[in-house]
């Protein structure tokens, strides 16, 4: 609480006005802005983890895709991926599969971007089909669909690796 405090006068000084000093108690100030901090603390909520939204596509036919604008990745084990453009039967036979990993510089999203690149304007139509392996981690998953997300892909599905696909992973390794 507040309280005045009168300071004796001094004999032998001339007689002056006294000052009344003013001494205020802050405890109180304290316990309230304690309370305000722990009203807020418990009343706001915690930044909780967001999920990644995956659009899966209906079920029903299959739809034609042209080879120009594909791009496959079949992810497998150890950190790394092979992947093609077109379809696999013809980059089989021009040996256009190719190793790579998920390096910031040299891998995926570098894959990406040239595919991007090449098609110009057209790079919004670029179909991304991931193919993980029963070999590959999720975290190898999560990271192609963060580098579809930087590179800004579209259209992309995570679809099952063909037999062909697996025989060729399995014949490599």
């Amino acid at each position: 609480m507040t309280q005045l405090q009168v300071q004796p006068v001094t004999a032998g000084k001339k007689n002056r006005a006294r000052k009344a000093q003013l001494k205020i108690d802050m405890t109180p100030m304290v316990d309230l802005g304690f309370l305000l901090i722990t009203f807020f603390i418990f009343t706001t909520t915690i930044g909780e983890p967001a999920v990644t939204k995956l659009y899966m596509p209906a079920d029903g036919d299959s739809t034609i895709l042209n080879q120009d604008l594909s791009l496959t990745l079949v992810l497998t084990g150890n950190d790394s991926l092979y992947y093609y453009h077109g379809v696999l039967d013809e980059a089989l036979k021009e040996k256009q599969i190719n190793l790579s990993n998920y390096d910031l510089k040299t891998g995926i999203g570098n894959i990406i971007r040239k595919k991007q690149k090449h098609l110009g304007e057209r790079k919004k139509e670029l179909m991304l089909l991931i193919k993980p392996l029963e070999t590959s981690s999720y975290s190898n998953l999560m990271n192609a669909l963060d580098e579809v997300l930087i590179n800004d892909v579209k259209k992309y599905a995570i679809v099952e690796a063909t037999e062909a696909e697996r025989y060729f992973v399995e014949r490599i390794n």
